[in-house]
């Protein structure tokens, strides 16, 4: 049993050294960490979210957090535990680093009419030795990315609002029609950001 005892500060200055692999920003200015607990026994509770539900970084992430976690003198354990709720979005990131990266509130960044905006696809879709799947825009920036984003992507064909898509998913997916909604909304800004639509 260690004597040294782990305090909340000393995780969270180990978590802002945890980069999001596609953003270069820490977790905590990211605001994806809810909630940390330093239990008896220095037994560290996480409580983080990601960017979007399908984020292919998932694993990596969780698994980067307690690294640098597990660095710190006299941890013993560390859970991480994701949440969807609440869900996050860019008004969560520390706002000096929303600015320094341009990312305004995001409706105004991409003035998106979601009555008439329809995303249309832009780049192309690239298959990896390993299976992996990247896409890659016009300016040969690479991006991983699931098969629910390349679904998502190739379903981006100019003839859908977002509202029809928001539609079209939540009934494909059996999902309530206001979460794929704002699933839709930020995987949009998402693939606008990388240039992976036309804007």
């Amino acid at each position: 049993m260690s004597s040294q005892i782990v305090t909340e500060e000393e995780v969270y200055s180990a978590l802002k050294k945890c980069m999001d692999p596609e953003i270069p920003v820490n977790v905590v200015d990211l605001g994806l960490i809810y909630d940390v607990k330093v239990k008896p026994q220095n037994n560290v509770n996480i409580k983080m979210t990601m960017t979007t539900r399908g984020c292919p970084l998932h694993d990596t992430l969780v698994g980067d957090v307690k690294r640098y976690v597990g660095k710190i003198n006299g941890v013993q354990g560390i859970d991480v535990e994701i949440v969807w709720d609440p869900p996050w979005n860019m008004e969560k990131m520390n706002p000096i680093v929303r600015e320094k990266m341009g990312f305004g509130k995001p409706k105004l960044r991409f003035q998106i009419d979601y009555e008439k905006y329809r995303p249309e696809m832009r780049g192309q879709l690239l298959k990896q030795e390993d299976g992996s799947l990247v896409l890659t825009n016009e300016k040969q920036q690479s991006f991983m990315v699931n098969q629910a984003i390349v679904d998502f992507w190739n379903s981006c064909n100019g003839s859908r609002t977002i509202d029809r898509l928001a539609d079209h998913f939540s009934s494909k997916l059996g999902m309530p029609r206001q979460q794929v909604e704002q699933e839709v909304v930020q995987l949009v800004q998402q693939l606008l950001e990388a240039e992976l639509l036309k804007p």
